[in-house]
């Protein structure tokens, strides 16, 4: 049995929105289960096996039927031990026969259905890492993962179970149907009198169910983000006292995700009940009238006995199928929302052709008028006409007031997003070029806010360079100042650093993230307030370190605290998306202009001016 496959790739065209809500015709509809298919391919050895293990249980079960006819006519009525005693002993085996069967669609139905939710939630965070930034600001992180976690489990129900049990009662309703006709066309016709009664309340509830199978699933997508939102900021929560009101929001949140349940229980409970009194009350009036034709000799006791056998194996399956269909079109709901998710179309891609970077790296940095807007604010320009060069080996500070620009020119560089006009080159290539994998293995990034990740201190420093052996991640956080601290953790290196590094101080979350930058070893280093976190102790040692570091490679540091930038080779100062200044800082501060009032505000007038003479 093969274990294992390649996920397949399910169509991605459509909009850039994760939303396809408009001018879909089949949404929400069962037939986007169809869409599953190139997941479920792979496995068709897994699915043959299976669906010939239901064959034989379903035709186990239909044979039963006519065992007990026989055995009622020729067994019990002419008083036969020895067929009795056969009898017994075809049903043992048939039963043995069964088990076996149930047994090897059980386990081969529930494999497809665990591997095939595998290969989805690989498929869907495969895709979701090729998202960039710009979608997040308009999405849910909390949606995302709900469509990641729950909605593929309601998928793994319904490949793993309902959907086997639902093939399954429908080859028992059919091959029953058939067998009622054999053992009796007239009782048949009265029992197919009650089908369209059937019918009518799934068409009618299913609808129902689907829409409310949907609107549950939103309602609890909601309680994620509202509890992750919470969580990720406890120590604002209760610093703020602000527990009460999260409890209040959360009750509130929850209740509506458990009205909206309710209302869907409760249809799928009506569209089950109504199934129920409608099937087995014409079970009971066809056993009546069946009983008076034995009475009267029209059938014998062995043929009444089989019909309503079969008739008890129709209507339990008729009611199992109109129970699956409710999963089915809860699995549908889902299948909308991963389908969704897999339609939004990276902002950022490769071009089909991409552009070599040249070799070796160098570092050259220059930008060409570019004109940039952030997604979420449309109307206001992040970056206007902005143009800089910043030679290889060269060390540019990028300052200026709050919301400047400045971790914006550092966005672009990334090419997490790209401008509306203009051109940023790397080493002479333009950004849109090349492949992003291939540029951003070239750069190292320090930001303002530290990523530490839910791991221990090897697997945090070596997260840009995999393959670093235990001496170099050890060289690199003594260099970064990291080394005595990491050292003094209960467990070393090895010790669990909490949940985004919540066992560590800021300073110190700080460090570990120059110390990652300083193992990748990058030709381009970017400095977003690397130092901003840290006392005057640990200052002075990082940006030794930092020197060290930036030494025979190209560097761009943001900086407020202008202290940090003073042995900066040039210094960029950008006001509201402009580039209003460049220079040293002695030529700065001589200019009066923006650098010299912030300099002046940091350092004082007469230091500000010390500092340019010395």
């Amino acid at each position: 049995m093969r274990m294992s496959a390649s996920v397949p790739d399910l169509p991605t065209k459509g909009p850039r929105s994760a939303d396809l809500r408009d001018g879909t015709p089949d949404r929400g509809s069962m037939k986007l289960l169809v869409r599953l298919w190139p997941f479920v391919w792979p496995y068709r050895l897994q699915i043959l096996g299976a669906m010939t293990a239901l064959l034989i249980a379903a035709g186990t079960v239909l044979g039963l039927g006519m065992g007990l006819r026989r055995l009622v006519d020729e067994g019990f009525a002419a008083g036969n031990a020895m067929l009795l005693n056969q009898a017994v002993l075809v049903l043992f085996g048939v039963v043995i026969l069964l088990a076996v069967a149930s047994y090897a669609r059980f386990y081969l139905v529930s494999w497809i259905g665990e591997r095939v939710v595998a290969d989805i939630r690989k498929r869907v965070f495969d895709h979701i890492l090729t998202l960039s930034p710009a979608y997040y600001e308009v999405t849910r992180t909390g949606e995302v993962l709900s469509r990641l976690t729950t909605d593929t489990t309601l998928l793994q129900t319904v490949v793993g179970s309902s959907f086997s049990i639902a093939i399954r009662n429908t080859l028992l309703l059919l091959g029953g149907s058939v067998l009622l006709i054999i053992t009796s066309a007239k009782l048949t016709a009265l029992v197919f009198l009650v089908v369209p009664l059937v019918l009518l309340p799934i068409l009618t509830y299913g609808r129902k169910v689907r829409r409310l199978s949907r609107d549950s699933q939103d309602r609890i997508a909601d309680l994620g983000v509202y509890a992750g939102e919470t969580l990720d900021a406890i120590r604002t929560v209760q610093a703020f006292v602000h527990e009460g009101e999260d409890r209040r929001r959360f009750a509130s949140r929850v209740e509506e995700a458990f009205s909206t349940a309710r209302l869907r229980i409760a249809a799928r409970a009506m569209l089950t009940a109504v199934v129920i009194v409608l099937v087995f009350g014409a079970v009971s009036i066809i056993l009546w009238i069946g009983g008076h034709d034995v009475l009267s000799g029209r059938i014998s006791a062995g043929e009444l006995s089989a019909f309503v056998f079969y008739a008890i194996v129709v209507a339990g399956a008729a009611g199992a199928v109109s129970e699956v269909i409710g999963d089915l079109q809860r699995a549908a709901g889902a299948t909308e929302r991963l389908l969704d998710l897999l339609a939004a179309e990276p902002e950022i891609a490769a071009p089909a052709v991409p552009r070599p970077l040249p070799e070796p790296a160098r570092g050259a940095v220059r930008f060409d008028n570019v004109v940039f807007n952030y997604p979420s604010r449309p109307d206001r320009s992040a970056l206007q006409s902005l143009s800089f060069t910043v030679q290889p080996g060269e060390k540019v500070a990028v300052v200026g007031p709050s919301g400047a620009g400045k971790t914006t020119v550092f966005q672009l560089l990334l090419r997490f997003y790209d401008p509306q006009s203009g051109t940023i080159r790397l080493d002479g290539v333009p950004l849109q070029d090349t492949d992003p994998a291939d540029f951003r293995a070239r750069i190292g990034l320090v930001p303002q806010e530290p990523v530490v990740f839910s791991a221990d201190a090897w697997e945090n420093i070596r997260y840009g360079r995999p393959e670093a052996s235990d001496d170099e991640v050890r060289q690199a956080a003594e260099a970064a100042g990291a080394l005595e601290f990491l050292e003094q953790l209960p467990q070393g290196f090895d010790t669990y650093l909490g949940e985004k590094g919540v066992r560590l101080s800021g300073g110190q979350r700080q460090r570990l993230a120059i110390a990652r930058a300083i193992l990748k070893d990058p030709p381009l280093l970017l400095l977003d307030e690397a130092t901003s976190a840290l006392d005057a102790e640990s200052e002075r040692a990082v940006q030794q370190a930092l020197e060290h570091l930036m030494a025979e490679r190209t560097t761009l540091v943001i900086a407020h605290r202008l202290a940090t930038v003073l042995k900066a080779d040039r210094i960029l100062v950008i006001d509201q998306g402009h580039l209003v200044e460049s220079g040293s800082h002695e030529d700065l501060v001589a200019a009066g202009g923006l650098y010299a009032r912030l300099a002046a505000l940091q350092f004082g007038e007469a230091a500000a001016l010390d500092i340019s003479a010395a």
